[in-house]
Parts: C-alpha cells; structure tokens; sequence
C-alpha cells in the first residue's frame, strides 16, 4: 500500500529576516496537506548545532557565535509521522562590531568614515534639547556634546530606555519586593566605552584627533590602543593623541614659577598601566580615578560600574586600552604626583589580550595587575621581555582569593612585598588608595623607563600592533611638512629668506595704501601728483616682490596643498603642529621677558623690541597662505598673458576648496593690519562658483580683551579649531565656514555660517604702539560690519579696561547703524556663574554703553545718538549672557566645567534662533566679499560714515530709486490721462457735446477738482502703501536704505501736492479758455441761426416764383442775401493788453518782498523788458573781493554763478512759453504765475548762492517783458483765429452749396457725412492721439536701460561721451550741462523712434480707439429717430463728449433743412471715417519723429529731463550732477567727481589748470574760498559746514576718478585753449589711463554688472 502515499512536500519560500551577532530569525510558508510541526536544524561546518521542533511557521535562533556561517534546514512533520524532505538555506551572523555598529546607526561608515564637515554641520539636532529617543541617536549626542567639551557627554542613554524603565516604577501601587528585584538589566544598555570605540573606529584620522582632544580637555581617558574585535588587530592611536598639547609645572619648576608646555606624543614620561587578570572583585577604573583625584576634585577619567551604564556589558571595547596623564601644578598641598605621569588602562582580561599586555610591559615603567584568584594564566606574567616592573594587586576581601595561589606566583615571579598591594579585610577604599599612591610615588621617583607615545611606535611594529599614521598619505603629509620645517634655524631669518614678500615690502605696501586713503603726508603738494607718486611707489614694491623667485618653501608648500583631500589635510595639519611646537619654544620666552619688563614700565623702548620679536617669532601655517597671497597679489601686477601669471591663476580656487573642507582662513593679515583685497575676493569667488547657487551665508563674529577665551568660545560654540594655544594668540581675524543641514536652512535661511575669530582688542603687542586704537577701531568696524551677529566678549573685573572696549565695539555698532547695516549683538560675560546676581552689573554695563555712544557719537559728528538703544536693539536682561569659568578646579587637572559647556550651548542656541527671526535675508558669498571690501576701504578712511561707500547699499538705493521712478510714472501716467479727459469735458462744456449736470462752469469747476483730490489720494495712498510694502520684503537688501524710507515717503506727499497743484491750474485755464471761446461761440451761433433763417427764406421765395432757376441764379440770390446779413453789426472784439496782466500778477508777487523791489519793479516799463539776453554783473561783490575772487583756487565769482543760474531759469521760462504758445489758446494769467512759481522755486533751490533783491527783480523783469511779448501774440492770434466773422465767412461755399441743395432736393448725405468727418471729426481725433501719444513715449523710453534712474542715466551719458572721443561734445557737456542733456535726451528719442513702428504702433492704437469710439457713436445715434441731420450729429458728439474735442462750429455746417434719410447718412459717415482712418495711418507713417514731438500736449523731453535730471543740484566744487532719488532728498550726492580743471579752475600763480578732485580734497587738509565763504579760507574737511545738504564721499577705489582723469588727460591742451589758461600738470599715472579702463572704472562707480 506504501506506493499509494505520497511524499509530503517540505516547506516553501523559507527566509532569514532578521540577524543580529548571537541570533537568526526566520520563517516559511507551510506546505500542502496537515502540518503537525516542523523541526528546524541549524548546522555549522557540517555539524548540527541546535535542533528544535515548532509548531509554528517562524522561528528565532539564539546563543549562535558571532560572524559564522550556519546551513539552517526546515522539515515538515505530517499528522500520519511522516516527515517531509528538508528545506535548505544559509545565513552568516553578524560580527560583534557589525552587529553593535547597526544598533548604532553607523554601518555605512565602517568604510565611509565620519568627516569633521559632518559632525560640525549645524542641523536640527544641534540646536534642539530633544535627548536620544533610540541607541541610533547615541552616537551623535555624544559627539555633540564631546564637541562643545561637556563633561556629561558619557552619560548615554536613550529616551526610550529610560521612559521603560519609569514606567516599570510607576505602574505598580502595591508592595511587591520581587518586583523590586527585577529592574531593567544593564544588558539592555549600551556601554559608554562601546559607543566610544565604535565613533573610533568609523572616524578618519581629523575626527579621532578632535575627538581625542575634547576627551582630554574633559579629562577623560583618551585610547592608546583601539580594538578591532572581528578582526583581532588594534591600532596605536599615536595620530588621533599627537594634538594634545599639555601644559604643567612639576616641584623643580615650582621656585622659578616657570611650566612645562608639550605635546602630550612627543612628552617622555613614565607609564604605570593597570591590567586585569582574570576576574577580579575591585573596580579598576574607579580605584584609579580616586588615585588621580585629590580630595578637592574628583573626576571620573576613566568610565567604571558604578557610572550610568558602566556595568553593561562591553561588546566591542574589551581589548581597549586607554591613557591619561597626571600632570602636577607645582602646589605641594595639591600635586599627588609631584612629576608627570601617563597612565594606561588595559580593557579585559590579559590572557585575551596578550598581545595588548606585551606592548604595556614593554613601554610602561611598571603594571600594576589586578586579580582575585591566580591560575595557571599567571604565566603570562613571566615574560622575559617584559621590561617593566610587575606589581600584583589583590582583594583579600574576595571569597575567591587565595594567598597560597599568590605565595606561588609571588616566588615564581621573583616578588617583594613591596611588588604586591592587597585590600585586607579591614582596609577601607581610602587607605588602599593612599597605599597605592606611595607604590605609584615610588615607581615614578625611582624608574627610568620613561618613554613617549612617539617612541611607543616601534615596539607596537614589533609586536604586529597597526599605528594609525602608518598610512601613506600621512606619512607623505608629514615628509612634505618636515621638508619645510626641517630648515628653520632661525623663525626671523627663515621668514626673511623663506616667506620674503609678506615682511617689510607688504607692510610698506599696506602703508603706502592707507596713506592714498587718509593723504597725512600730502603737505602743501598737489593731491593728484601726491596720490599718482604713491601708486607708482606700490608699482615699484610689487614689481620688487615679482622679481623675487618663489622660495622652496613656497614651492613645496603649493605642492602640498595641492595634492588629493585627504593628504592636504593630514599636510596642514603636520605642518601646524610642527610649526606650534617650534614657535611655541621662542614664543614662551619672550613672553615671560615681557611679563618682567611690563612690571617696570619706565622700559618703553625695550618693551617696543620684545613686542616686535613677539610678533616676528610667530610662525604658522597663516604665514605661508599669507605669502601664497602676496604672490597672487604680486602677480596680478603683471600683464594678463605673462606665463608667470597665468601660473598662479588657480591659487585661490585652492584655498577655496580648503575654506570648503573646514581649515580657517586669515582674512585680516594682523602682522601689517590690512587684507589682501584682491587675494581675499578671488579665493571668496572661487569659493561662490564652487557652492554656488547654495551661496548665502550668516556670519557670527566675536570681539573682546585678547586672551579672554574668545578663541575657546567659539571652538566651543561651534565645536571648530581656531587657534587657541598659549604661546600663540590670533592675530588679525580668521574665517570659517560650517555647513548648514538642510533640516535647519528653513529656519537660518542659508547654506553655511561663516565664523570669524578675531584678534583680542587692547593686545599687549599693540598696547605700546600709537594707533592702537585706530587698530581696534577698523579691526571692531570691520568685523561688527560684516557679521549678523558679534559676540562682545567682556569682563567686568577690569572697569577702565572694560571701557576702552567697550568704545571701540559701540564705535563701530554706531558707524553701521549711519552706513543702514543693523547687526546684532550679545554681550557674554566670563567666569560670571548666577545671571540674577548681576543686576547690578547690567545696569552698571548699561550706563558704560550709554557713555561710551555718546563719547563715539561726538567723534563721529553723530550727536543725536544720545544711548546705545540709539544705536541698535538692545534690552540688558536678553542681551547678556553670563558663562561660568571654563575649567572646574585648577589646572593643568581640571576638566572643563559642565556650566561653562551648557551655558554656551544656551548662547549657540540664542544665536540660531536669533539668526533665523531676522527679518532680511542672508548675503551670498559675493555679497559678503563687496562688504568686506567696502569696509575695509572705509575703514582706511579718517572719517568712516562719511567716506563709506558699498555697492550693495548703492545697489539697494538704485533699485529702491528705479521702483520709485516706475510708481511715480504711474502715478503721473494716470494723472496725464485725467486731465487729458477733465480737459475734453471742459473744452466741450456748454455745448451739445458736453454732458454735465449744471450749466453754470464755476461749480462744474469745483465738481472737477474735488473728482481730482479724489484720484490724487487714491494714488498717493497707492504710492505710500508701495512703499511699505517694498520696506517689508526680506529679498534685495532692503534693511540697507531704511534711512532714506522718510525721504521717498516725503517724496510721496510732495509729488501729489505738486501735482494737485499743476492739475488746478490747468483745469482753470481750461476753463477760462472755455468761457472766453463760449462768447465767441455764442456769436457765431446766433449769425448761423440768422443766415439759416434767411436761407430758409429765400428757398421759399425762389420756389414760391416757380421759375426754374439755374445754379448761377441761385449763386446770385444768395450772394445778395449774405451780404445784406452780415452788414448788420458784428460786436466788437475786445483785444486785451496782456503787458498790464502780466505786470500786476508780478507787482503782486514783489509785494511781500520790501520797498526795494517794488522801487526796482517801478524804474522800468515791463515793454521794455525781455529784448536780447539776459546779463548780470554785481560791481559790489567784485569790489569786496578786488575782482580776483575768480582765480582764488579757480572758484568763479558770484557774478559768474548768479549769470549761469538766471541763464537756466531763462531757458526753462521760455520752454514754457514756447509750450503755451504752441497750443494756440487764449492767454489766462495762470500762465505767467506758474513761469513766477518756477522762478521763486529755482531761486530758493539755490539757497547756496547768496541772491538778492538787484538780481531777483530784473530777472523776472526780463523773463516776464519777454513772456508778455509773446503772449501778446498768441492773445491777439487766438481772436483772429476766433473771429465770428471771418468764421462765417469761412464756411460761405458751405452755406450756399446746402441751400442750392436743398432747392434742388438733392440727396445730401455722401457730401455732409465727408464734410463732416473731414472738418470735425479728423481734427479732434488728431488732437486726441497727439494728447494721448506724449505719456507712451516717456512709458517706452523709460523700459530703456537709460532712463531707469538716474544713475544709470549718468552713465550713459558718460560712456556715450567716452565711446564718441569729441572734445567739443565733453566741453558742452560741462560748460552747458542742461542743454547738452536736454538735446541728449531729445537724441535719444528720435533715434529710438527713427524707423517708426514703435510709434506708429501707439497712435494706430489711440486712433483705433477713437475710431472704434465714433462707431459705437454713430450706431447709437442711430436707434435715436431724428428730423434732420443736425439732430443726428448732435447725438454723435454728445457720445463723443468724453474723449473728443468737436469744434461747436460742426453743427453750424447742418441747417435745420438738411433733411435726409438717417440709415444712409450714417452709412456714408461709417465709410467716410473708415477712410479718415486710412488717411490718417498714411498720415502717421509719412510724418517725421521730429515733427510729432514738437506738436505733443505732454512733452516727453521735458518730462525725461525732469526725471533724469532729478534735483538739478551739481557738485558745489567740480559740479558734477546730484544723482539722490526722491524729489524730497535732504542730501545731495553724486557717484563720480571731476578734476577741477574741468570746471576752469587753474591755479592762481601759474593759470595752469588744476587736476585736484573735490573727492580727494574732502579728506585732505587742503582748505577753499568762496563767496559762501565770504572769501575766507575753510577746510575742506569741514565743507559740510558750508554746503551742509551735500555729501562728497571719498573714491570707493582709487580707480573711481579714472574716467575723468583720462579725458582731462587726453584733452588737456584742448581745455586750456577753451579757458584761455595753461594746459595741466598731468600725473604720470593718469597718461597710462587707457579708455578701456576709463570704462570699467565708470562702470564700478555706477555699479554696472
């Protein structure tokens, strides 16, 4: 029967799912038929391990060893006992280290090893509380505090551990002493030294020595010796100990008060290490922290049982061997070991670890053995290479010990008592540890063995033990960087030979360069020549540095830094070490030299020496990238094509990628106190492009005392590596960059911090020199510039200390709050514990501020800044943080204080915060290089907030300008067409065109300026919500111009009562020309409505005789009958005397003006005025000054000035009346008062010039006789135009030919409807596109680049002039800069409108839109039934009443007889003004741009002169043109200033002309006269006191001036012949200005990208 059973089927689709070190998971899908339960067999090489049976379809497998292959079967066993073939799969467990590196979430960087950029990286876990939720969470939370030196950083445990635990206590109310027995298992805990090891082992070498070096700042022990446990194999840790630099005075040294200071690898020291020996009772670890703590200070160096979760069990770190060292302070009552000494701790029992304990007895002085029971493993300990002293310690209190067991031992190995320590039964912790104190003594006093960790090296070779700097790219780094310090003697003459261009030629050079800035030496020179010596002086320094070849040092040093990442890095870093290790002996005793001479400080001169070997014996790595920059810098000085050059081209993009990777970078050289500007902006460039677009950064910096800890601070903060060793403090300032996580860039809103760590402030080598405080001052305004946020780093111990700092920080917050930059601040207070206690502090540092900002607001002529709230947002209970002392006891033992690492993470966490809430956004890598080169140019300056000039601040106003330009034509766009259309409502009041509720023009008037205040507010509130608007957006900098916010609004208002204004008076004009042409009107009304009687009279006495009559009879009928008519009497036109109008509106405006003007106005006939130019001389003035206030430093005479004021004043005036005249109106006196306005208002713009009543009257006696002339004309003109009469006469052929029509009853439609269009309907659709097309013009040629504001317009102007080389145009330009502008702009227009289709394109869209108009009208007409077709066209114009002006004359031309069919009229009229339009397009093509523009209502010339031209203000010295935007700017500014030759000013001894520039006078001790100055001399430093609203800042570079300088160059002799002077002394440096250069300096100035 067997044969008819079948086989059951094994289990299917069998899976391992889970596998730890110790266990496998796995689970299968059952088979077919009735499973009963499977057994599941687990083989290793072929036997079986574990067979167990399951009812389930899963299974776990534990107690497996770690890092093994396991064949693991699965068998199906049937209800029936039959069992199924097995099925078949394999799994490996994971390694003990794979295993533990997966629970902590570090696999993947076994192999990609953890960076210092990651650790550093600011992300969300940074900055937040939230403590490890899960064991993957350790690792990171360890670091983080490791990295900010926080002593509880081995406190480890995640959230999810402790929150069972809680639970577990909580949950039970009941007494249950069992359940009290079964806490959570210390298994379940991760071992500190586990997490430690795995960070170890999955760092590279940069990581492992910043890790080893806060651990032993933290005073914990550090690995010696790290474990692999898969592999077996440690490594000797002599890389990651190799930065620890110690510093400790042993008992010799105690008298002479002198220390030791050494890295700890290279220190040679006695070891005493510990071991363990089987299982032993006592806990090692915490037996020798009580050994190296005194009863003042306990620490926990080494991690023990009794710490939190020190007794779980280790799972990778057995094996680990750490160090640490005591290192005594020279107190006898304190030092426990009065030398040094380094002590090791063997993790694990020897006999697994042999090869660990070889390597101890071998390098150690002696090893102490811990054991409680000694078994044959004690023949470890008879090794006779073991070179140390083997000392047994022993728990005589174990149940396990055995003193037969030790007797042996003790004899085999040789023992004395004084070789063994035993804890009797009644010993205490204290007296055993007091007992093992003596031994240690002993050991250490009388041993030899002494060894350094360096030396260790060899015998770890010997033993097959790996050392860390084996690899080949360390060792490489370190040949390259030992080649390089292998030759220093002697720092000061390796510097002179080895690093020559950053020593006496680079501080000269950095001399040279403030000297063009500040001009102290200039004397009685000329500036120009001065400033032109300097440069070629620099010339000559570069070209000295260029001649030098590159030192070997420099040669290997670029060689080095460029190879791969990761041997540039292991370079830098050997190269740093080695070079700290050889200044740090130099520096260490000119130090103590100082500190002797300092006591007696009568030895000024000696302290002067030391202070300059001080500075010169210093030695870093900062020293060769200086040099590396002087050679850029040097080589830039070359022609671009030298090879040399071109060499040297990629240096920056080198040093950006070390920026990149973390190293600092010096950004303010402290030796010469300056920057390599060129060399810095490159390397930030690079930088950009390599990053780019993630490129906006935040920057924190930090001011205070030298040595306060600042350095430490933010290496603390930040977890990074300024320089922060003893021998050496920062110099200058240091950048670098962290990269910001993504997690956090939505709340900081940037890529990357940039750090700037600073010189400390008062240092002592700088506290003897001169300007020391100018140092501090450009070093605090450069950095507090530059940053978001500054740390003030103070102490409040040292009061008049305190307060020179606290003068130069405030000094530099009040210079940015004058510049628009609003950087934040917090003040840390050191070694300061309770934040309550210091209330009275605050107030107290409150009160210094306050002093202190109004000490620097005097100085800086910022008076109104009366306290530091003043000056920034500052509230002294958020603005201070108080940070506890830095170590907790005394060094060299102390670790670092926990309050002082929480407190400052408090601070990091602040400062983020702070970051983020700020309302303007990051700057970019470039933005940030234009402030560091703006400042620094600033800073050079005597005078900051008056000679700072940056280009995004120039950007930010230009584009806040170009806005405001784009609102305020908007503004004005709308206005135009409401008064175009306000106009047409006038002009067709009263008539049947007119539609208005009331007949009566005076309340129609009113109704239409109310209408007007109503759309003027509309779009003033538009404008100031614009406004608002545009200060709110983060983007653009806006933060930089806040100050000018009150000026535009201003402008705002200003613009709308202007334009109320000039709204006003046109609507009255229109107005008073309407009711002047109403009377006309009237007139001509009443003789048609007589001649169309007549007509209609005649018609039916010519019928009535029912003769046929011919066309010639008829003729004569009506002639007759018309002359008759109008022989009747016409009433006279009054013509009125416009002289007598024009002459009272002037009489009353010289009213209010005194006596005296009204006895000048009353000497002469307004008719006589106003004949051939206008010419002014005031004899009084000359005679003051003897006729030579003209050569007196060339500034022109009053009487020059005065003309060339009254010949702009004359020139607009006429402009104005031209327009008038133009429009052919009648004259209203609104006219001739805003020509009066206008000059009242150039007048008082002027108020720099002294006028007086002799000048004023006869200028506006001349400018009205001339307007009165003409307007004479244009009244008497208008009434002839106007005249009834010939009116009538006019349209006589009209007249005749309807009523002979009429007669005959022909059909009149065709011929009225073309009659009509082309009389009435063609003329106002031509006046409505000439109305409409002037704004469309302004609107297109403002989208020019040109003419987006007023900078740009400069610039044109002056590239065009550059690009066109005309002497004449240049000389116009200057001499008549108003009217070659307004021609420029005229130019302009023309030029841009030359080929016609832009235009053409405007005026076919107003004419389709009155056509379009006419259409809508005729149709409506049409559904009216009307008798005749004076009804229709009544109804056509009345549609038409809003937007076209039909002469009231149209209706004339239809009597009452014309009658004719309505449909066919209106057909005729539709094609008729269908061909109108084509007429008119022809029309429109045919018609020059020069013919169009002169017959616009709104004049686009003008109005871009206006705009263009802005205040019209000019240089007070060379006048240059004001560029401020806003029509209500308080000051006056201009981008470039010209040599005042240009402007006829020649020196008064020799007429040559003068090359001086007012921009560098202002800064000179060079003084000036004037008429403002009532001919007396003044600085031209105090020229605000004379023209206050102006400001003549500084060139931004010394290159700014170099357009001007080319052309007055270029055409000297050309400028002296037109002056009638002698041509210049031209500087040498300004005839190697090439246009090309002329060029690209305009374009800096005006900021053109």
């Amino acid at each position: 029967m067997d044969r008819f059973y079948k086989e059951p089927s094994p289990p299917v689709q069998i899976a391992v799912y889970q596998v730890s070190s110790q266990s496998l998971s796995l689970r299968w899908d059952p088979p077919a038929g009735e499973v009963e339960s499977y057994i599941v067999t687990c083989c290793h090489e072929g036997e079986i391990v574990q067979e167990m049976i399951t009812d389930t379809n899963d299974l776990t497998l534990s107690n497996l060893s770690p890092g093994e292959s396991y064949s693991l079967q699965v068998s199906a066993q049937l209800r029936n006992g039959r069992k199924s073939e097995p099925a078949v799969t394999s799994a490996h467990t994971k390694t003990q280290l794979g295993s533990l590196l997966e629970d902590l979430g570090l696999e993947q960087h076994h192999k990609e090893k953890l960076s210092m950029s990651t650790i550093l990286q600011i992300n969300e876990k940074t900055i937040t509380d939230a403590p490890a939720k899960c064991n993957s969470d350790l690792p990171l939370y360890f670091l983080k505090k490791l990295m900010m030196v926080n002593v509880t950083a081995r406190k480890v445990k995640s959230m999810s551990r402790c929150e069972s635990t809680c639970e577990g206590a909580s949950a039970t109310t009941e007494l249950d002493l069992d359940d009290l027995l079964n806490t959570q298992q210390s298994d379940d805990m991760l071992n500190p030294l586990d997490i430690i090891t795995a960070l170890f082992l999955c760092s590279d070498g940069f990581v492992q020595q910043e890790m080893a070096l806060k651990m032993s700042m933290c005073q914990f022990s550090v690995p010696l010796l790290l474990p692999d446990c898969d592999t077996k194999q440690c490594t000797l840790m002599l890389w990651a100990l190799r930065d620890i630099v110690k510093k400790y005075r042993p008992q010799s040294l105690s008298e002479s008060k002198g220390f030791i200071e050494d890295r700890i690898v290279v220190s040679v020291l006695p070891m005493i290490s510990f071991v363990r020996l089987g299982e032993c009772s006592l806990s090692k670890s915490e037996i020798l922290n009580k050994l190296l703590s005194n009863s003042q200070q306990y620490h926990d160096t080494f991690v023990h049982s009794n710490m939190e979760c020190g007794d779980s069990p280790r799972r990778i770190s057995n094996g680990l061997t750490e160090i640490s060292w005591y290192l005594p302070c020279g107190n006898k009552n304190m030092d426990i070991f009065s030398e040094p000494v380094a002590v090791a701790n063997l993790r694990g029992d020897i006999a697994s670890f042999e090869t660990q304990f070889s390597f101890l007895c071998q390098t150690s002085a002696a090893v102490f053995v811990f054991f409680d029971s000694l078994n044959s493993d004690y023949e470890l300990l008879m090794n006779k290479h073991h070179k140390a002293e083997i000392l047994l310690v022993g728990n005589h209190q174990s149940n396990f010990f055995s003193m037969d067991g030790l007797k042996k031992v003790a004899n085999k190995l040789s023992l004395t008592n004084n070789n063994i320590l035993l804890k009797t039964k009644h010993m205490n912790d204290a007296d055993f540890i007091k007992n093992l104190r003596r031994t240690v003594s002993n050991v250490v006093e009388n041993s030899k063995m002494k060894m350094s960790i360096e030396q260790m090296a060899d015998i770890a070779h010997e033993l097959g033990i790996w050392v860390d700097e084996d690899c080949q790219e360390c060792q490489t780094a370190k040949n390259n960087a030992d080649a390089i310090t292998a030759e220093i003697q002697d720092i000061l003459k390796y510097k002179d030979v080895q690093l020559p261009l950053q020593g006496q030629i680079w501080k000269e050079l950095s001399r040279l360069e403030k000297e063009e800035f500040m001009l102290q030496g200039v004397g009685s020179q000329n500036i120009e020549k001065y400033k032109s010596d300097l440069q070629v002086e620099k010339e000559k320094l570069r070209e000295k540095q260029n001649s030098q070849d590159m030192s070997n040092a420099m040669t290997c040093f670029i060689q080095a830094i460029s190879s791969p990442g990761t041997e540039r890095s292991y370079f830098l870093k050997w190269l740093r070490m080695n070079l700290d290790n050889l200044s740090r002996e130099k520096l260490c005793d000119l130090r103590e030299q100082h500190k002797k001479k300092n006591q007696h400080s009568e030895n000024k001169e000696e302290i002067k020496e030391i202070d300059r070997q001080l500075s010169n014996s210093s030695l870093g790595t900062e020293h060769f990238f200086r040099e590396m920059g002087q050679i850029y810098e040097a080589s830039l000085s070359l022609p671009e094509t030298d090879p040399s050059r071109q060499q040297l081209q990629h240096l920056p993009k080198l040093c950006a990628g070390l920026l990149l990777d973390g190293f600092p970078l010096e950004l303010v050289d402290g030796d010469a106190s300056n920057i390599p500007l060129r060399w810095v902006s490159d390397v930030l460039s690079q930088l950009n492009d390599l990053v780019s677009p993630k490129n906006k950064i935040l920057v924190v910096t930090v001011l205070g005392v030298q040595s306060t800890g600042k350095s430490t601070l933010l290496n603390t903060m930040f977890g990074v590596q300024f320089a922060v060793s003893s021998g050496r403090c920062t110099r200058g300032a240091f950048m670098l960059l962290i990269r910001v996580n993504d997690d956090v860039k939505n709340i900081l809103k940037c890529d990357y911090m940039m750090i700037i760590d600073t010189e400390g402030l008062k240092s002592p080598e700088l506290a003897q020199l001169d300007n020391s405080y100018e140092h501090d001052n450009e070093l605090a305004t450069l950095v507090v510039g530059l940053s978001d946020i500054t740390i003030i780093n103070i102490a409040m111990e040292n009061s008049t200390e305190m307060k020179d700092i606290l003068q130069t920080v405030v000094h530099a917050f009040l210079r940015m709050k004058e510049v628009g930059k609003k950087p934040k601040c917090q003040f840390v207070h050191q070694n300061v514990s309770a934040h309550d206690k210091n209330l009275r502090d605050r107030k107290l540092l409150l009160q210094q501020l306050n002093e202190m900002t109004q000490a620097a607001a005097k100085m800086e002529k910022r008076e109104e800044n009366k306290s530091f709230t003043d000056v920034m947002e500052y509230s002294p209970d958020t603005g201070n943080w108080y940070v506890p002392g830095l170590w907790n006891g005394n060094p060299p033992m102390a670790p670092v204080n926990a309050g002082y690492s929480e407190a400052v993470y408090e601070l990091k966490k602040n400062i983020i915060q702070t970051l983020g809430s700020c309302e303007s956004s990051a700057n970019n890598i470039l933005e940030f290089t234009e402030w560091v080169k703006s400042l620094w140019m600033a800073v050079k300056h005597e005078n900051f907030i008056f000679s700072f000039r940056n280009s995004l601040v120039a950007d930010a106003y230009m584009r806040l300008c170009t806005e405001f330009d784009k609102w305020e034509w908007e503004f004005k766009k709308e206005m135009y067409n409401w008064v175009t259309t306000a106009e047409t409502r006038i002009s067709n009041f009263g008539t049947v065109t007119g539609k208005s509720e009331t007949s009566n023009m005076s309340d129609f008037l009113t109704h239409l300026k109310s209408e007007a205040c109503t759309v003027l507010s509309k779009w003033e509130k538009k404008l100031l919500k614009n406004l608002a608007e545009y200060f709110k957006q983060t983007e653009g900098h806006v933060y930089l111009v806040e100050a000018y916010r009150e000026e535009f609004v201003n402008s705002a208002k200003s613009l709308r009562q202007e334009t109320e204004s000039s709204v006003i008076n046109q609507l009255k004009a229109a107005a008073d020309n309407r009711q002047g042409v109403k009377e006309i009107d009237r007139v001509k009304e009443n003789h048609t409505s007589q001649i169309e009687d007549k007509v209609c009279a005649l018609i039916e006495e010519c019928r009535h005789e029912n003769v046929t009559m011919i066309d010639k009879e008829l003729d004569q009928e009506f002639d007759e009958m018309w002359k008759k008519t109008l022989n009747e009497a016409f009433p006279q036109q009054n013509v009125t005397d416009v002289f007598a109008k024009v002459s009272h509106c002037l009489r009353s405006n010289l009213s209010h003006k005194g006596s005296h003007a009204c006895q000048l106005f009353s000497q002469k006939r307004l008719q006589d005025c106003g004949r051939g130019e206008f010419k002014y001389t005031e004899e009084g003035f000359r005679k003051q000054f003897k006729g030579k206030i003209n050569t007196f430093f060339n500034i022109k005479d009053h009487a020059m000035t005065l003309q060339k004021i009254a010949d702009r004043i004359v020139m607009d005036c006429k402009e104005i009346v031209a327009d008038k005249v133009e429009r052919k109106n009648d004259y209203h006196d609104t006219y001739i008062q805003e020509i009066l306005h206008l000059i009242d208002e150039r007048l008082q713009n002027n108020h720099n010039v002294k006028t007086d009543i002799k000048f004023e009257v006869p200028l506006k006696q001349h400018i009205c006789g001339f307007a009165a002339r003409q307007f004479q004309k244009m009244h008497e003109d208008f009434l002839l135009e106007n005249d009834p009469y010939r009116c009538l006469n006019q349209n006589k052929e009209n007249f005749c030919d309807d009523f002979k029509d009429v007669f005959h009853k022909r059909d009149q439609c065709k011929k009225k409807a073309k009659e009509f269009t082309e009389q009435y309907l063609r003329p106002a659709v031509e006046d409505f596109v000439k109305r409409s097309l002037g704004p469309d013009i302004i609107g297109e040629m403002k989208t020019r680049f040109e003419f987006r504001s007023q900078m740009f317009f400069q610039y044109s102007v002056l590239q065009d002039l550059l690009r066109k080389q005309e002497f004449d145009d240049y000389l116009n330009y200057i001499r008549k800069y108003d009217d070659y502008i307004k021609n420029w702009i005229h130019t302009q227009i023309a030029e841009h409108f030359s080929n016609g289709s832009t235009l053409f394109e405007f005026e076919v869209q107003h004419l389709k839109s009155s056509i379009s108009s006419i259409n809508i009208a005729i149709n409506k007409a049409k559904t009216k039934k009307s008798g005749n077709l004076k009804t229709f066209v009544e109804n056509v114009c009345q549609k038409l009443g809003d937007k076209l002006v039909i002469s009231q004359d149209a209706l004339g031309a239809f009597m009452i007889l014309n009658h004719a069919d309505q449909e066919q009229f209106a057909h005729w009229l539709t094609e008729c003004v269908k061909d109108m339009e084509q007429d008119l397009r022809e029309k429109f093509k045919e018609t020059s741009i020069q013919m169009k523009l002169k017959s616009l209502h709104v004049n686009p010339q003008r109005e871009l002169l206006s705009q263009m031209i802005g205040c019209g203000k000019q240089c007070p010295f060379c006048k240059a043109p004001c560029e401020a935007g806003g029509r209500e700017h308080t000051e006056h500014h201009a981008s470039l200033h010209r040599p005042q030759g240009l402007g006829r000013y020649t020196w008064d001894g020799t007429k040559k002309l003068v090359t001086d520039i007012c921009s560098s006078l202002v800064i000179s001790d060079m003084r000036f006269r004037c008429a403002a100055t009532n001919g007396e001399w003044h600085p031209y430093k105090r020229y605000t006191e004379i023209y206050p609203d102006w400001k003549i800042a500084p060139d931004a570079s010394l290159q700014a001036t170099d357009y001007w300088k080319y052309v007055l160059a270029k055409f000297n002799d050309k400028f002296a012949e037109a002056y009638n002077a002698k041509p210049a002394d031209i500087p040498l440096t300004w005839k190697m200005i090439t246009d090309k250069k002329a060029e690209d300096s305009l374009k800096k100035t005006f900021n053109i990208k």
